[in-house]
């Protein structure tokens, strides 16, 4: 159940400040002008709140607004016929996680709160009204569904190709960049609510599989994971485990460090 519906009133540049996620995370894969940013700012929104667990879009529907996480976190799942759940992709503030709803008229996924998450949602009249006003963000957009569409492509490889802790310590990898990309990352430190279930459901493994290679990143001196915050204590030897390279997520801008 949606706990809380506000709609935002006429536009004006002083915007509560998890509105600045979406030009952050846009900034981080391309340039904008300042134009571009105050349209981006000024686009309508319905805010509504959702608990951990609760389905923001669900399979099946038919949107006429586009998502935007503002605060919290979100899965991109799928269920199969006897329940079982493959998570195809973890969403950060500043995430449009059902962008291609502008395009593809029915949702043949969904997407859940993993935490409680306040998502926007803005009409897809006024996304359309806004890239046909501004090319420049029509290709942001578009460069960012590419992007997601090259995260799928590395996540396939890791499901089909890494072992456990190529996995994991990936996308813990992949996880730190793009939390540094809207600036929720200080000290290479950040907020990541799944559980074992959730990482096993994301990559394949099993339950058992996880806690093992945590405790085994945690014992080397990689990472500390307490009650949902990750720390990385050691950059350069997380990437080598990983064996990963950040080219995928095409971050034009140095995330912050």
């Amino acid at each position: 159940m949606q706990q809380h519906t506000t709609s935002y009133g006429p536009p004006h540049s002083d915007r509560p400040p998890e509105r600045h996620r979406l030009v952050r995370k846009l900034q981080s894969i391309t340039d904008l002008t300042a134009e571009e940013r105050q349209a981006l700012l000024d686009l309508p929104m319905t805010v509504r709140s959702y608990a951990r667990g609760e389905d923001i879009v669900r399979e099946g529907d038919t949107p006429s607004e586009c998502c935007l996480v503002l605060e919290g976190f979100a899965c991109r799942y799928k269920l199969l016929p006897d329940g079982r759940r493959q998570i195809m992709a973890f969403h950060t503030p500043g995430d449009m996680p059902d962008l291609q709803s502008l395009h593809i008229g029915v949702m043949d996924h969904s997407v859940a709160a993993m935490m409680p998450t306040q998502a926007a949602f803005i009409p897809h009249t006024s996304m359309r009204d806004l890239t046909h006003a501004y090319p420049g963000l029509l290709h942001a957009f578009w460069r960012d569904t590419l992007i997601d569409a090259a995260i799928f492509r590395e996540w396939l490889i890791g499901v089909g190709r890494r072992d456990g802790h190529e996995r994991i310590a990936h996308l813990i990898c992949e996880m730190l960049l793009r939390f540094r990309g809207v600036d929720l990352a200080p000290n290479d430190t950040f907020k990541m609510p799944v559980t074992q279930a959730d990482i096993g459901d994301a990559l394949g493994l099993s339950h058992v599989h996880v806690n093992r290679v945590l405790q085994d990143l945690r014992r080397d001196g990689l990472i500390t994971w307490t009650n949902s915050v990750v720390s990385i204590l050691d950059w350069e030897k997380l990437q080598k485990r990983a064996l990963f390279d950040a080219t995928y997520l095409h971050q034009v801008h140095e995330a912050a460090a």
